[in-house]
């Protein structure tokens, strides 16, 4: 109970919640659902061991992707990008844990999957810019901002996961 208040409390007052119950935004993008990377990717979360609080198979309106991409509508690729979102469903999650906003950020690797490292998930599973596979939080205030938009508080569940003894102190 706690945890659920917690959780819409934070939400409904944009309150950064820190340690184990930070969240980020991920969402895999129309080329990673067509590919059938959504089960590898969400494998590669859990392994790290961070915990899903929500997660929805979704076709993206282009009011909600243009309010999502709001800071890039300056940007020269910012039409192809709305284009390319809304033209096939996305899977997009909350995820949980310990410094989630920034190791989520470096699984995901470079935005260029040329830059990418070996064993990050654009490093492994893309080749071009365009189709990077996988969007995630850049901040803290990003995540929270991202969730608010794509989330509802009652779509978001916490729950008491019997790992976190081993895997927090």
């Amino acid at each position: 109970m706690i945890c659920v208040a917690l959780a819409v409390f934070a939400y409904m007052f944009q309150i950064v919640v820190t340690g184990i119950h930070e969240r980020t935004f991920i969402a895999i993008k129309p080329d990673g659902v067509q590919r059938r990377l959504v089960g590898e990717i969400i494998h590669r979360f859990e392994q790290k061991g961070f915990k899903l609080v929500g997660m929805k198979i979704m076709q993206a309106s282009e009011d909600l992707l243009k309010a999502h991409y709001f800071e890039l509508r300056d940007q020269p690729f910012y039409n192809r990008l709305v284009k390319y979102m809304s033209s096939g469903p996305l899977v997009t999650m909350v995820w949980q844990g310990l410094n989630v906003v920034k190791t989520a950020r470096a699984m995901l690797g470079e935005t260029n999957p040329a830059d990418s490292a070996p064993g990050t998930i654009r490093g492994d599973l893309c080749v071009e810019v365009s189709r990077n596979v996988i969007h995630g939080s850049d901040s803290v205030e990003s995540a929270i901002h991202e969730i608010s938009l794509w989330f509802r508080p009652d779509e978001l569940v916490c729950w008491n996961d019997c790992a976190d003894d081993w895997i927090y102190e």
